[in-house]
């Protein structure tokens, strides 16, 4: 497991350095961002993401299915003096209870942890503006750590590529062998399960969203600040190939509309 995977603040710090260097510009790119921009992260953790855009007054809310990410949020947005609003909250039940809508939604490696994909990205369509925009990022389900073996307590596993492309029961049983917790087993078996790739994504998103863009990293940009790689957007002629592409995107960014303007 990485140091950031326990201390908690030094990711927070990594998550708000990344978003300022790559999450917004690019999101820039598609639409203006101004103190009057209503944002909402779904599976914001400590809420990293969210601390370049408070910066900027935005308005910004985090909602999260654990409590203690949701105490962390408060307490490093508190420390770094600034304004958000921070709720436990499930994001349909959220999506129900809520009257609010916003401009941007953000959704960063959520996607894959969730079994009923389709039924969360209906909830989130209903909390968007008419123009509003939704950016999911997650890594492929193919690449070298889709499963996300990186949290394994276990170094050796931590650190060994396409672990969780083996048989299901292989991978359980290497998982024990190795004596990772319990929570930590349920977790990657669960992760295996609901297992993103690209093509899957894109399939489910577009019966629901319209596609405003695609970016594929060969090197996630979030590596820069985590491993000091410069960052790399896959090879022209790989993002068209179905299925190999999964293998070397690291991270896929897909932007994606709601509802068509009403203007």
């Amino acid at each position: 497991m990485q140091q950031r995977h326990q201390d908690r603040e030094l990711y927070f710090k990594e998550q708000a350095q990344t978003c300022h260097k790559h999450y917004l510009p690019y999101l820039q790119s598609f639409i203006s961002i101004t103190p009057d921009t209503r944002i909402l992260e779904i599976g914001c953790g400590e809420g990293g993401n969210l601390l370049p855009l408070a910066q900027m007054g935005c308005q910004v809310t985090g909602i999260d299915l654990a409590a203690e990410r949701i105490a962390e949020a408060q307490s490093f947005f508190k420390q770094s003096n600034a304004s958000g609003t921070f709720l436990n909250s499930d994001a349909i039940q959220y999506a129900q209870s809520t009257p609010k809508r916003f401009d941007l939604i953000l959704m960063h490696d959520v996607i894959e942890h969730i079994v009923d994909k389709e039924q969360l990205l209906i909830a989130i369509k209903r909390l968007l503006t008419p123009d509003g925009l939704l950016f999911i990022a997650f890594p492929a389900w193919q690449m070298p750590f889709g499963g996300h073996q990186q949290i394994c307590h276990n170094s050796t596993l931590a650190h060994l590529p396409f672990i969780h492309l083996l048989p299901r029961t292989v991978y359980r049983r290497l998982l024990h062998i190795a004596n990772e917790s319990e929570e930590n087993i349920h977790e990657l078996m669960n992760i295996r399960h609901t297992r993103t790739t690209i093509e899957d994504f894109e399939a489910l998103a577009l019966k629901h969203y319209q596609l405003k863009n695609r970016q594929l990293w060969f090197i996630n940009p979030h590596y820069e600040t985590k491993f000091h790689l410069q960052p790399r957007k896959l090879w022209k002629p790989i993002k068209h190939i179905p299925y190999l592409r999964g293998f070397c995107s690291t991270a896929c960014w897909y932007l994606l509309k709601g509802q068509t303007s009403t203007k």
